[in-house]
């Protein structure tokens, strides 16, 4: 699951950067996602669709270091998906 789980969530980082990030740089992990250029719209409007695609509500005002590569955002978005 966690691997099909970091491939949604880049294709959202894709999708969200409109396209100037691909869900392979993303999957990378060689750079932080605000290294690789996502903006604060960007990351809005990710949080928006991970709630959207994955029924969560993802708390801003915590530890916003799972944000920073697509495999700690999997692991943050699963434990939401298993608290819910």
């Amino acid at each position: 699951m966690s691997g099909d789980l970091e491939r949604r969530l880049a294709d959202l980082v894709a999708a969200v950067s409109d396209g100037e990030i691909s869900a392979e740089e993303a999957l990378a992990g060689e750079h932080s996602l605000s290294a690789l250029g996502l903006t604060s719209l960007a990351w809005i409007r990710l949080v928006d669709a991970i709630e959207d695609a994955f029924g969560v509500d993802v708390d801003l005002g915590g530890d916003l270091s799972a944000f920073d590569r697509v495999d700690a955002l999997a692991a943050h978005v699963s434990d939401l998906l298993d608290t819910r």
